[in-house]
C-alpha cells in the first residue's frame, strides 16, 4: 500500500468522457489508498463529469494536429514538474512523453500503459514522416520503461520483441455493471420487424469496417444498422449514406452514456467488430465493443484477427468473417437471418462468454501490478 496522502497523476489526451480502461485505473488507484487525479483536455462538447475522484480538463489553443501534441505536452509537462504526484501514468505514447521528463526530473515511479500499437495505426502508417517522429520518441523512452502495461498478449509480444522489455498484459474486460430492465425496440424509438446490426464504439475509424457495413445494407433492405459513436470515418459514413439512399437502413448516433448505449445494444441482433489488417494495430486489436456485444448477449460478426477470432471460436459465439467485403457480410448476414436456431445458439453462447470473461480478474490483476510499481524503488533520477 502507498504510504498516507500519496498521489497518483493519471494522463490522456481525450476529454475523460468514455475510457473505460482509464476510469478502472482510477478506481483501483483509489483502493490502494491514493489520492487520483485525472488529467485529460476539454472539447467542444465535452460532457460534465461525475467521478468518484479528481479530474482536470486543460483548455488549449489547438484541438488536433502537431500543434496540439506539442502545446498539449509542454502543459502536461509543466503541470507535472510543480504538481505534487508520487505516482505517473502514462496512458498511450502521446503522453508518455512529458510523463518521462517529469518522472525523470522529479525521481517519480512512471508506469505506462499503452492501449495499441500506436506507431501501426493506419493514422500513422500512411504518413511516413509524422510516424517517424513518434517513432523518435517511442524508440528513446521505451528501452527504459520498467512498468509497462497493455491490453492484449499480441502486442505485448510484439513490443517485447521490438525493445526487450517486459510488457504485462491487462485486458479490456469490462466490469459487470447493473443496467437495469432492457427497454423495449418501441421505446427507443426502433422498428420490431427489422434485424437489427450494431456498430459501436468511440474509434469508428477509417479502416475498421464500418464503410463496408454500410455498403453491405444496399442488399439487405430486412436490415438496419445502427451505428453509435464517434471517429475519423463518421463523416464519409454520412456521406455514403446519402449517397446511397440508405437513411432508412442505416441510423447514426453520436456517442453516449454508457447505460444508454447499452439500452440499444442490448435491443441489437448482432454486433460488428470489422478491423482490417491492414497495420499492425488493427491485427492485434481487442476492442471493448467485443464484450459489449458478449455481454448484452448477441452474436458477433468479426473480421479474422487474432485476438477478436480467437475469443469468438473459442466460446462459439458468432460469425468469423475472412475479409470485411461487404459482401461476405451481406452473405454472412442473410446466413444467420434463414437459420434462427443457429442464431439463438450464438447468442446464449455470447451470453456464457460473457459471465466466463471476468472482468473483476483483470482489476485483481491491475491491483497486483499497480501496488508492485508503486513500491519500485526504481526512479528516473
Amino acid at each position: 500500500m502507498p504510504a498516507a496522502h500519496q498521489r497518483a497523476i493519471v494522463s490522456v489526451t481525450n476529454d475523460l468522457a468514455t475510457d473505460n480502461r482509464v476510469h478502472r485505473t482510477c478506481t483501483v488507484l483509489q483502493e490502494l489508498g491514493y489520492e487520483v487525479l485525472l488529467l485529460g483536455r476539454m472539447l467542444p462538447g465535452s460532457p460534465a463529469l461525475d467521478r468518484p475522484y479528481g479530474t482536470r480538463r486543460m483548455r488549449l489553443l489547438f484541438n488536433k494536429g502537431p500543434l496540439f501534441y506539442a502545446e498539449y505536452n509542454l502543459r502536461l509537462f509543466f503541470f507535472l514538474l510543480f504538481s505534487r504526484g508520487d505516482l505517473l501514468i502514462a496512458n498511450d505514447l502521446d503522453t508518455l512523453l512529458a510523463n518521462r521528463l517529469a518522472a525523470w526530473l522529479r525521481g517519480k515511479v512512471l508506469v505506462y500503459d499503452t492501449h495499441e500499437f500506436y506507431t501501426e495505426v493506419p493514422e500513422l502508417v500512411g504518413r511516413p514522416l509524422v510516424r517517424k517522429a513518434w517513432l523518435a520518441i517511442e524508440r528513446w523512452i521505451f528501452p527504459k520503461l520498467r512498468n509497462v502495461i497493455t491490453v492484449n498478449r499480441s502486442i505485448a509480444e510484439a513490443y517485447r520483441d521490438r525493445y526487450g522489455v517486459e510488457v504485462r498484459v491487462i485486458r479490456n474486460i469490462p466490469m459487470k455493471r447493473e443496467l437495469g430492465p432492457k427497454p423495449s425496440r418501441s421505446a427507443l424509438g426502433l422498428p420490431n420487424d427489422r434485424f437489427i446490426l450494431i456498430l459501436q464504439g468511440a474509434g469508428i475509424n477509417v479502416q475498421r469496417g464500418a464503410e463496408e457495413a454500410v455498403l453491405a445494407m444496399k442488399e439487405l433492405p430486412e436490415c438496419l444498422l445502427l451505428i453509435i459513436g464517434s471517429g475519423d470515418a463518421w463523416s464519409t459514413i454520412e456521406r455514403m449514406v446519402m449517397e446511397h439512399g440508405l437513411d432508412d437502413r442505416v441510423r447514426m448516433f453520436d456517442r453516449m452514456p454508457y447505460g444508454r448505449m447499452m439500452d440499444y445494444t442490448r435491443n441489437a441482433d448482432l454486433g460488428l467488430t470489422l478491423d482490417k489488417d491492414t497495420n499492425l494495430n488493427y491485427r492485434f486489436s481487442l476492442p471493448n465493443k467485443l464484450f459489449d456485444y458478449l455481454n448484452a448477449g448477441i452474436p458477433v460478426l468479426a473480421t479474422d484477427l487474432p485476438e477478436v477470432a480467437g475469443i469468438v471460436r473459442q466460446y462459439d459465439a458468432g460469425v468469423v468473417l475472412p475479409t470485411a467485403d461487404p459482401g461476405v457480410i451481406t452473405a454472412a448476414v442473410r446466413a444467420l437471418i434463414a437459420d434462427g436456431e443457429r442464431l439463438k445458439a450464438l447468442a446464449r453462447n455470447a451470453t456464457f462468454a460473457a459471465a466466463s470473461l471476468d472482468g473483476g480478474a483483470e482489476k485483481e490483476k491491475l491491483k497486483e501490478l499497480l501496488e508492485g510499481f508503486g513500491r519500485n524503488t526504481h526512479t528516473y533520477r
